[in-house]
């Protein structure tokens, strides 16, 4: 498989991973310990898929940016849902 394609999948999922860790963090108060969990739990999954690929610790701003991005949008989806109803 083609490098390109490899660390986009990778971006893609980290960033689909975190789209339920940024809902489920929009239900704590910040800086509480359910609120750490959520913005860390995804951390090692994605560090052991991109060992795996065979990527080098260069490519940890793309997974971070995937993996906040899906924070963000997580929270977005909350924030959005409670306005709602």
């Amino acid at each position: 498989m083609h490098p390109f394609l490899m660390i986009f999948g990778l971006i893609l999922l980290a960033l689909i991973i975190n789209l339920p860790c940024g809902y489920l963090r929009q239900g704590y108060e910040k800086f509480t310990f359910g609120w750490y969990f959520y913005v860390h739990i995804s951390i090692p999954f994605i560090i052991y898929l991109r060992i795996k690929s065979g990527f080098s610790w260069k490519f940890i701003p793309l997974t971070l940016g995937g993996a906040v991005a899906g924070q963000i949008i997580g929270g977005m989806i909350h924030r959005r849902r409670q306005r709602n109803g």
